[in-house]
């Protein structure tokens, strides 16, 4: 299956890229990509890392459909 994974903020400047399509086996979990990630990106482990699927919070644990959309971010704080 197929899962776009979009990088903002540090993500996207460890990746080199804001946006990647990912392959997977099905019944794959949004942690699977991100492991995955930090297996080609190590920089990505130093970073406190959030998920989201489909616009939504995530917890790493949901299970993946293809066309999901993963996006990784760093915590944000406003002020």
């Amino acid at each position: 299956m197929s899962i776009q994974v979009l990088f903002f903020g540090a993500t996207a400047d460890v990746i080199g890229q804001r946006r990647v399509e990912v392959e997977l086996p099905p019944d794959s979990k949004a942690s699977d990509i991100f492991e995955k990630l930090v297996n080609d990106h190590p920089l990505l482990a130093k970073y406190r890392l959030h998920f989201s699927v489909n616009q939504q919070y995530a917890t790493g644990d949901e299970i993946l459909n293809d066309s999901d959309e993963l996006a990784i971010f760093t915590a944000v704080s406003g002020g």
